[in-house]
């Protein structure tokens, strides 16, 4: 439902119950395109949403000195939550409308494979598995040349 301008408070009242104009709630999808570019940590670290489709997402973490652990190297920590946010945008890439829009990750495991070098990243995550309440992922991080950096596995909790 659309809302409709009124003259009191912030400018908009309910609609009408015969306004024929039903309101559409987003979707996973659409709530995950949207958060993100807004959320603060991600955008605190540079995280980008690249790539948005049915059980998949890619997201990539631009080198810059801040995400150093020492030197140039980039911080697990950093390439860890590169990994948690891919895990999350691949569990809300489908069309289901949430209850609420809402959830965590309840489980997450990193193996990293080799140090990421002063170098952007990009997580490849993909759905494993998709559950009522709770979706398993796969996530892939490779530095700019392709070679992997770190491989995990996650699990989110809708709601």
């Amino acid at each position: 439902m659309t809302c409709a301008p009124s003259s009191v408070g912030h400018g908009f009242r309910e609609p009408r119950r015969h306004d024929p104009t039903p309101m559409s709630q987003p979707t996973r999808a659409q709530i995950m395109r949207a958060f993100v570019p807004a959320s603060p940590f991600a955008k605190e670290l540079g995280i980008e949403l690249v790539d948005l489709r049915l059980d998949h997402a890619e997201l990539r973490l631009p080198w810059a000195p801040r995400l150093a652990t020492i030197g140039d190297i980039v911080h697990g920590g950093a390439i860890a939550a590169l990994l948690d946010t891919a895990g999350m945008a691949a569990a809300w890439s489908d069309d289901t409308v949430p209850e609420k829009p809402a959830g965590s990750t309840v489980s997450m495991s990193v193996a990293y494979a080799a140090a990421a070098v002063a170098s952007d990243l990009t997580a490849r995550a993909s759905v494993v598995r998709r559950g009522r309440s709770l979706c398993f992922c796969e996530v892939t991080v490779t530095d700019a040349e392709g070679s992997v950096v770190a491989h995990g596995s996650m699990v989110h909790r809708y709601g």
